[in-house]
């Protein structure tokens, strides 16, 4: 069995996630990261995608994330992220508006009327949202 460490995932609204746990998974600018107990301290930005929390035993969650910052030392990770969700928690009737609003945006900046990288980031959000939803249903 694996040593477990500490995780906390926090949002502007609420601590999300604060608990002891074998594994941590997320995608950063430069690639998936694991995050294993007396990990090398550190610090990187997040992008948009899942944060895999494994508890052992064959445990294991997923969430969507949004981006935000990783840190890590030898009390733990934190990640401060500004949205998180677990897969119960995503109304995937919204999330599917958010991608549709999303595609209108970006069918518009061809035509030069909205900002092309929020748009995008718009629907990367939702994407992520959705897919994990349909995934745990």
């Amino acid at each position: 069995m694996a040593k477990k460490f500490h995780v906390e995932i926090v949002t502007p609204n609420r601590i999300f996630f604060d608990e002891e746990v074998e594994k941590l998974v997320v995608r950063t600018t430069t690639g998936d990261i694991a995050i294993l107990h007396d990990h090398t301290p550190l610090v990187t930005p997040v992008e948009i995608g899942r944060a895999k929390i494994i508890y052992g035993n064959d445990k294991e969650r997923e969430a969507t994330i949004s981006p935000g910052i990783l840190t890590v030392d030898e009390s733990g990770a934190i990640l401060l992220t500004d949205a998180a969700e677990w897969p119960e928690e995503i109304d995937l009737d919204r999330a599917e508006r958010a991608k549709k609003r999303a595609k209108e945006r970006l069918e518009a900046q061809k035509k030069n009327e909205v900002d092309e990288t929020r748009a995008q980031v718009s629907m990367r959000k939702a994407v992520n949202r959705i897919e994990l939803a349909k995934r745990k249903k």
